[in-house]
């Protein structure tokens, strides 16, 4: 665990409620966030997210700005690894002890709202200590779910195809807004055959990709409470997938294994690869080329399916301090100066008064910017696909099932079984 120097808790935690486990919250359980207060009327809550050391040096330099616009509020850190930020809050979440406020994804909401987990922010909005208007592009609305607001957005971004620009130069390919699957199928090709690469590095277990993909067809990933498609359909993405592998116009699954954490892309197995647009910043330090951003490839030359994604900041509903969680949240996202600090580092900027107050001035971020601007004059974003409570898994399960289809360790009706089989679980249907 990773904390800022030089921040005390004021006082002892009240002791933890029941458990949030799966029969809920007892009724006679203790509030406790986690939060505490001082003599002086000054109050500590706790703040957590998932990234690295540059992401915590970044947000600690914004905490310094809050706690001297607000020196009654002291917050008090804590980071770690994706996958090891999610053990550690589960087990904070099932002890009732979860921070008072929290990085979150879409991903997640439905989970923890029904562990009662998350806190409806809606009530701090109608008493002014959280504002709700200036968000870019109905970012407004993107953790509202059931009615309730359970997380504000602190940046966004969209799915994009990066590419190496020089290898699609020498390959003659321009990809354009509207050009379908079948040209995108070419494209790689045409990579494969002019510059000795594979076109791409693989798309067995790219979920958010494939979601877009059924939602060019009419459908999606998932619905409220279950999966939005069929065996026959995920049957055939995954064996255009694996013909793709066998035809040399994707990465080989063994060679990309064996590279991680390096991608196929920055180490030249594969001439362009599907991912978030603001991951390009990935791209440019681990590789030696130049490397862009691309349209999503589209069924009918028109739509997309795509949508602004976004981190997230949630709060807990065991706070014992809403007001000062409102006020934190809102300040990270409206405040100018938090934009300049943060940069993309979570996505492009959610709210339009932080959006003008960071301008990048690197090839890269300014691309980043360009990209998502050219998907609002395209008038090419929709709505978000809802994610049912256990989304989270039936992604892990997505990837690992996926990436052992490419490693040949299952056969394609075995993958789809096993995929259905453990999403229906965590489902519940």
């Amino acid at each position: 665990m990773q904390q800022r120097k030089g921040v005390e808790r004021r006082t002892v935690l009240k002791a933890a409620g029941a458990s949030l486990a799966v029969t809920g919250l007892g009724a006679t359980a203790t509030a406790c966030g986690g939060g505490s207060g001082s003599g002086d009327g000054t109050v500590t809550i706790r703040y957590a997210w998932w990234g690295a050391e540059d992401r915590a040096r970044r947000i600690n330099k914004t905490i310094d700005l809050f706690e001297k616009k607000y020196p009654k509020i002291r917050v008090k850190t804590d980071f770690q690894p994706y996958s090891d930020f999610w053990k550690k809050f589960n087990t904070q979440a099932s002890g009732g002890n979860p921070p008072d406020v929290f990085q979150n994804a879409i991903g997640f909401l439905r989970k923890y709202d029904a562990k009662n987990v998350l806190l409806d922010l809606e009530e701090q909005v109608k008493a002014g200590n959280l504002r709700m208007e200036g968000f870019r592009a109905g970012l407004d609305t993107f953790g509202e779910i059931d009615g309730k607001l359970l997380g504000v957005p602190v940046g966004s971004n969209s799915m994009a195809l990066v590419i190496d620009k020089p290898v699609y130069a020498r390959a003659g390919i321009t990809p354009e807004m509207g050009w379908t699957w079948d040209d995108f199928d070419e494209a790689m090709a045409r990579v494969r055959d002019r510059t000795g690469r594979a076109g791409d590095s693989g798309m067995y277990g790219v979920m958010y990709l494939y979601d877009l993909y059924l939602r060019q067809n009419g459908k999606a990933f998932f619905t409220e409470d279950a999966l939005g498609f069929t065996e026959s359909d995920l049957t055939r993405w995954w064996t255009k997938a694996e013909k793709g592998v066998t035809s040399g116009l994707f990465a080989d699954p063994k060679k990309v294994a064996q590279i991680k954490p390096k991608s196929a892309l920055s180490a030249e197995l594969a001439g362009s690869e599907f991912t978030w647009d603001n991951f390009t910043v990935r791209y440019t330090s681990e590789g030696r080329s130049e490397y862009g951003l691309a349209p999503i490839p589209t069924t009918d030359g028109k739509r997309t399916g795509q949508y602004l994604g976004s981190l997230m900041l949630s709060a807990s509903r065991r706070t014992e301090h809403p007001v000062e969680v409102a006020r934190f949240i809102d300040f990270m996202v409206h405040d100018p100066e938090v934009a300049r600090i943060m940069g993309y580092d979570r996505g492009v900027p959610a709210t339009t008064a932080q959006y003008a107050a960071y301008r990048p001035t690197d090839p890269v971020n300014k691309a980043i910017a360009a990209y998502e601007e050219s998907l609002v004059a395209a008038d090419v974003l929709e709505p978000v696909t809802p994610h049912p409570n256990g989304a989270d898994i039936c992604e892990a399960a997505f990837l690992r099932i996926g990436e052992e289809l490419g490693l040949g360790k299952r056969s394609v009706a075995d993958a789809v079984e096993q995929f259905f089989d453990e999403s229906k679980t965590a489902l519940g249907s």
